[in-house]
């Protein structure tokens, strides 16, 4: 039986407790995980400093070095995975086996992962505003004719993982060239790729030390967000809520992520159609940044029409098919309870399932002993009712008509907006909203991630602070 050990500050160690991951279409088990108790947790996290200063010795040129090396190592090398070796097709069909994203999408997370680990630098720049990383290798320094000091706000960066999409992993990876080392604990049905990250980050150069591996439960996670200087937490509203208020911890939620039409350009809609399919529908659907709305000042019902053509165009295919493009739900109750939650709104006034038209059967999909939810697009008479917006992990767009002039504060929070518009009136309001976290201005997919600009937040902020800083004139240095 395939076995994942455990990481204490790099080091492989095999626990009593072990976690049996089943593979998403046989139910059968696929690979069993060893597990972390809250007592490991803590007594290893009393070294957090260790780890800190064998990372802080190493200049931010190498580390960047390091990062680049390992982008290579991670897309195309074989790797340790515990007693096993691993290379990259076989994580591919691993990764797929236990969260049922097809071979396809996986590579298409992988690639995303590689870049950030080869374009560290420009990842950098953003997140610091292109300060001289020789900074952090001091301690101070200048820039532009004044004085600078950074000090870390914490020894470690605990991270609780999701299961949904690789792609998320290049989050936190930046935090490893910033000199601070990572506590991870992954999700249940995706253990794979920050091992496979830390694998390759080693052997490319980091010092395993810098990298602990804590698969766990509920408590053992709460231990690592509670025992790190600082946090980052992938969940739903409901798990998110006991940290929301928590300054160390920074939260990845639901993204309630949008598409706004100005009237400016809504007359023009059909030449941007491959950019809604995009926005809803890449990943599967999966990720914060795929849109969840479409919001419109007319034409609703033609774009409604047009896009759940489009949309009902994607079915569940083979893993392997490199035209699979819909993920099956790993638990299928899970998938049961979504589609039950859709169909109870749908019985309120106001809202229509215009897929509904274009598709044989239910929303609901059985396909080679899997579940699948099939893109779904709603339309919605006002913004007032529950789906429109709702966010679901598969293709799901709301469609809302509403005048430009409610909007944003229609909108709700949102992390990313497309906003197709060259009303200025219109921008300067999306610029001036503190709940548009991300805003793409003309016809960019809402999944269109430029990585040298902060996503939720930003991780240096997050991790540093500046403090005031004077030199006596003749001081040393």
């Amino acid at each position: 039986m395939l076995h994942i050990p455990l990481l204490r500050r790099g080091e492989p160690y095999r626990s009593l407790d072990v976690a049996r991951v089943p593979h998403h279409g046989t139910r059968e088990v696929f690979v069993e995980v060893s597990q972390a108790n809250v007592g490991l947790i803590r007594r290893d996290l009393l070294a957090q400093g260790e780890a800190r200063e064998a990372l802080a010795r190493i200049p931010s040129a190498e580390l960047l070095e390091i990062c680049a090396r390992a982008a290579g190592h991670f897309m195309s090398d074989a790797l340790l995975l515990g007693e096993s070796e691993q290379t990259a097709e076989v994580y591919v069909r691993q990764v797929s086996a236990t969260t049922g994203l097809p071979h396809a999408l996986v590579r298409r997370n992988m690639e995303k992962i590689r870049g950030v680990l080869a374009e560290m630098g420009s990842v950098l720049a953003g997140l610091t505003r292109n300060l001289d990383l020789r900074i952090l290798d001091e301690g101070f320094g200048e820039s532009g004719g004044h004085a600078l000091s950074y000090f870390p706000r914490a020894e470690s960066l605990g991270v609780v993982l999701p299961n949904n999409s690789p792609g998320v992993h290049a989050l936190w990876v930046p935090a490893f060239a910033l000199k601070i080392p990572l506590v991870l604990k992954p999700g249940s049905a995706e253990p794979w790729t920050p091992y496979r990250i830390i694998q390759a980050l080693i052997l490319a150069g980091a010092p395993p030390a810098a990298f602990s591996f804590y698969p766990t439960d509920h408590a053992g996670a709460g231990e690592i967000l509670r025992s790190c200087g600082r946090g980052m937490l992938f969940g739903d509203a409901a798990t998110s809520a006991v940290w929301r208020d928590d300054p160390r911890v920074e939260i990845h939620g639901p993204g309630h992520s949008k598409v706004v039409f100005g009237a400016d350009r809504i007359d023009e809609w059909e030449k941007h159609l491959d950019v809604l399919v995009a926005s809803f529908a890449e990943n599967g659907g999966r990720s914060c940044v795929n849109a969840s709305s479409l919001w419109v000042p007319a034409h609703a019902k033609e774009i409604a029409e047009a896009l759940a053509e489009r949309l009902a165009r994607i079915r569940p295919r083979d893993a392997g098919d490199e035209e699979a493009l819909l993920a099956p739900f790993a638990d299928a109750r899970a998938a049961a309870s979504i589609n039950a939650s859709i169909e109870d709104a749908l019985r309120e006034p106001g809202a229509r399932d215009v897929t509904a038209s274009y598709r044989e059967g239910g929303r609901l999909a059985e396909w080679k002993g899997s579940s699948y939810l099939l893109p779904t697009v709603i339309l919605c008479e006002t913004p007032e009712h529950t789906l429109a917006r709702k966010e679901f992990m598969f293709p799901f767009a709301s469609v809302i008509e509403i005048s430009d002039d409610e909007i944003p504060e229609a909108l709700g929070p949102s992390l990313v907006v497309t906003a197709i518009t060259e009303d200025e009136r219109l921008i300067r309001r999306l610029l001036s909203s503190p709940h548009v976290d991300r805003l793409n201005l003309g016809a960019v997919p809402t999944c269109a991630v430029s990585w040298d600009q902060p996503h939720e937040g930003n991780l240096f902020e997050h991790l540093y602070g500046r403090r005031a800083f004077q030199r006596a004139a003749g001081g040393r240095g």
